[in-house]
């Protein structure tokens, strides 16, 4: 077994990511759901995910900025 700390950085960084965006989507629109019902739990919802579009569009950039950078001088 091999002990590649990078790897397992990134894939805890993935893992913990994932598992926020999952709480906060199933906590958050569960409880809105609970309290006031299905419409606000839908518009919930979904302006939870508008505000995610910037920060996905963010991290998009910033992959492909690596990307880019890591096969620049491939030819």
């Amino acid at each position: 077994m091999s002990r590649d700390l990078k790897e397992y950085e990134k894939q805890t960084n993935r893992r913990l990511i994932i598992g926020a965006v999952v709480l906060l989507l199933v906590v958050g629109v569960g409880l809105i759901w609970l309290i006031y019902g299905g419409g606000a739990a839908s518009m919930g919802f979904f302006c939870l995910m508008v505000g995610l579009v910037p920060v996905v569009l963010i991290v998009g950039i910033f992959y492909a900025a690596d990307w880019i950078m890591k096969n620049a001088g491939r030819k």
